[in-house]
């Protein structure tokens, strides 16, 4: 794909759970001309339908979730030093020393210094409510000019990229909806339905009522999973690797994936000559696990980006496999809305 100042874009925009409206109006501005029908349901869902060149056999929704892992302001003590906690699951070992964004601030992730800390305090992982952000204020009324409870708090990240590979936050799912856009931009063989949903971090949220309003047959989830190829781990633990190519599950911890599914990516990979893994851990889920369950079930397969330090302030992908989880899903679809499935 060269398209990838798109991606760069959604990336850097902020948007925790329950906070994604700039990320949303991004997309919104970039699929507007080149969908049938855009609503926005309650929950922040974008709902989008492009009618293709013929009409599709079974009803598929294709979904990928705008919002990132952050924190969330709890407090602000006497000192101006801001309390908080997480909106998703984050590694708490990578948190102290971290750059974070707050409205329009910047602060860092505090926590007492090693040199004053006793031997349980040096072996053990900081709690939040032994962490703090500093923004510098003086005292309370001066840092509640610039936070106040229950603002947002993301990462601050810097986007960049080589021949490879792309680093960035939020690579979890902005690559998926990159990939979902660039669909709806290409001319599609059948009709279909695109969500770009909210609250996946914390608990599958908008995908449960995205999948309840379209009622699908099928679904395809683009995601990004945990790719643990780095020193140390050995290769049958290592979940998936980057750069070897597109990544589905036979099950996580959430969902069951549909087996006539996963045979025909199999076969679709195979015959186009399209990389593709199989994860090697039961663990985690995604929005699968919401959307399968959906009304009377929706025969769903997730077809994953592998991605190291996942959930972090920098993530990183391979440009392949991006390239090899659009063409997997451009051809699973089509196959899905061609009746042949």
């Amino acid at each position: 794909m060269n398209n990838l100042d798109l991606l760069k874009r959604l990336c850097t925009e902020n948007g925790i759970s329950g906070g994604e409206k700039s990320v949303r109006e991004l997309i919104i501005n970039e699929i507007k001309d080149c969908v049938t029908d855009c609503k926005i349901d309650n929950l922040g869902n974008i709902i989008a339908f492009k009618k293709g060149k013929k009409a599709s056999e079974n009803k598929l929704m294709i979904s990928a979730h705008m919002d990132e892992v952050g924190f969330i302001v709890t407090d602000i003590d006497c000192d101006g030093y801001i309390m908080f906690d997480e909106v998703g699951g984050i590694d708490r070992r990578v948190l102290p020393g971290r750059s974070v964004k707050i409205n329009d601030i910047n602060g860092v992730i505090g926590v007492k210094p090693i040199h004053l800390c006793d031997a349980d305090e040096r072996k053990s992982i900081p709690k939040y409510s032994s962490m703090y952000i500093d923004i510098g204020a003086e005292n309370r009324e001066e840092a509640l000019k610039y936070a106040k409870l229950g603002d947002s708090i993301t990462f601050e990240s810097v986007y960049s990229e080589n021949e490879y590979t792309i680093m960035s936050k939020a690579l979890d799912d902005r690559a998926g909806c990159f990939i979902m856009i660039e669909m709806l931009k290409s001319e599609l063989e059948y009709d279909a339905y695109f969500t770009f949903v909210t609250q996946e971090e914390v608990g599958l949220h908008g995908s449960k009522v995205a999948a309840y309003s379209v009622a699908p047959d099928f679904s395809i989830v683009l995601e990004a999973t945990t790719a643990a190829d780095i020193p140390g781990i050995s290769e049958f633990k290592q979940v998936c690797n980057v750069d070897k190519g597109a990544v589905i599950g036979y099950m996580d911890r959430r969902t069951i994936y549909d087996k006539g599914l996963i045979e025909r990516a199999k076969d679709i990979a195979e015959r186009e000559d399209i990389k593709l893994q199989f994860k090697r851990a039961v663990a985690g889920g995604n929005d699968a696990g919401a959307i399968h369950e959906s009304r009377a079930g929706v025969r769903t397969l997730a077809i994953s980006l592998p991605c190291r330090y996942l959930h972090s302030q920098i993530s990183l992908i391979s440009k392949n496999d991006i390239d090899d989880v659009y063409k997997l899903a451009m051809l699973l679809s089509e196959d899905i809305c061609g009746g042949k499935i």
